[in-house]
């Protein structure tokens, strides 16, 4: 039975363990280009121990950002910028992923920290820019209401993620996750409540999810067939009327159908106040019911915080990696301890300049 440190292989990629660093906004961008800040955020992540790191919601044009400061990868300065973050994880012996995402409706926001003194939405004035969507319904009310996609519109856009998948390819990523939750421009397509088209592109489950399934197969055609392709989708809504789990589960299999290795099971972030009953592991069981009734991997997010709770997630089948967020901000060395919580230290890949802190550590 696999276990928390038990080697997980995709195609002919082998993450060391089943331990992943969840993309998170650090809003500390310039242009989209990575810095310093992303080198050591990112690197000190795999010197931690992990065995995936995922860099953040990285756009793949700059309107798709969420912020003015967050990453991109939409010119080569970014396929350079970010070769020396991919090769910095290599080193350590984690494998680097990247989230490519179009924030959609949900863009041209100030970073959280600012949003007490600025509201939400960034003006023109501040550097803001015009949001797209499906249809013309804004997140919420403070945030701006978007221009309707044309046909021609969503194909630039499906280019875009063309172009970024090359380059990510190109800086020497080895996982690719195609960003399609949280309300963002993708989840706003197959979601009922961010979608009034009357075209091709909405109105029934296979029109709605018709965005999310052409662009992954545009994707796919560019990203080498060993390495892993996985979509992060928002398994349910948590509102009634919206997506559901069960809409999730036909789209994975869709999206299996379409050559995606793993889904990374997420929810929520479509509407402003949805009523979530939030607690440790809580979106655990939507992964677990994807990867049996879907019949393909998944990663497990949300309140994972302990080495035994994500070893018991593994063990007892309801995914196969657990990808985690706040805990990897709070200590980036959390493989290292969870190793010991979980009695599994054999194989420790600790960087030899740091073997006296582990050395008889218990």
């Amino acid at each position: 039975m696999p276990h928390l440190f038990s080697p997980l292989t995709i195609k002919d990629l082998t993450l060391r363990n089943r331990i992943g660093v969840s993309p998170m906004c650090q809003y500390s961008a310039d242009d989209g280009l990575p810095n310093d800040w992303h080198l050591v955020h990112l690197g000190s992540r795999a010197v931690g121990g992990a065995g995936l790191v995922i860099v953040e919601a990285t756009s793949v044009e700059p309107r798709g950002r969420i912020s003015p400061e967050d990453l991109g990868i939409y010119s080569e300065r970014h396929t350079e910028a970010f070769g020396r973050i991919t090769q910095f994880i290599k080193d350590q012996g984690a494998v680097p992923g990247i989230q490519l995402a179009h924030a959609g409706r949900k863009a041209s926001t100030y970073a959280p920290w600012k949003q007490n003194d600025y509201g939400v939405d960034v003006s023109d004035e501040q550097g803001g820019w015009e949001v797209v969507g499906p249809s013309a319904i804004p997140f919420s009310e403070n945030n701006r209401t978007p221009k309707e996609l044309s046909i021609n519109d969503i194909h630039e856009i499906q280019e875009a993620f063309r172009q970024a998948t090359i380059r990510t390819r190109e800086a020497g990523f080895q996982w690719v996750e195609f960003h399609a939750a949280h309300g963002y421009l993708a989840h706003s397509f197959y979601s009922p409540l961010g979608n009034e088209r009357t075209d091709q592109y909405g109105g029934s489950f296979e029109n709605r999810i018709r965005f999310v399934i052409e662009t992954t197969r545009i994707m796919r055609q560019e990203w080498p067939e060993n390495l892993p392709f996985t979509v992060r989708i928002s398994s349910s809504d948590w509102v009634d009327g919206g997506w559901t789990i069960e809409d999730s589960i036909e789209l994975s299999k869709r999206l299996k159908e379409e050559g995606v290795d793993l889904i990374d099971c997420s929810s929520g972030g479509n509407t402003s106040n949805p009523s979530i009953d939030v607690g440790p592991s809580y979106q655990v069981p939507f992964a677990e019911k994807i990867r049996h009734s879907a019949n393909i991997a998944t990663a497990a997010v949300g309140l994972i915080n302990q080495g035994m709770q994500a070893d018991d997630h593994i063990r007892n089948g309801r995914a196969d990696i657990v990808l985690m967020g706040r805990e990897m901000l709070r200590d980036p060395y959390f493989p290292l301890k969870a190793s010991h919580d979980v009695h599994q230290t054999d194989n420790l890949d600790i960087p030899p300049q740091y073997e006296r802190g582990w050395t008889g550590w218990n």
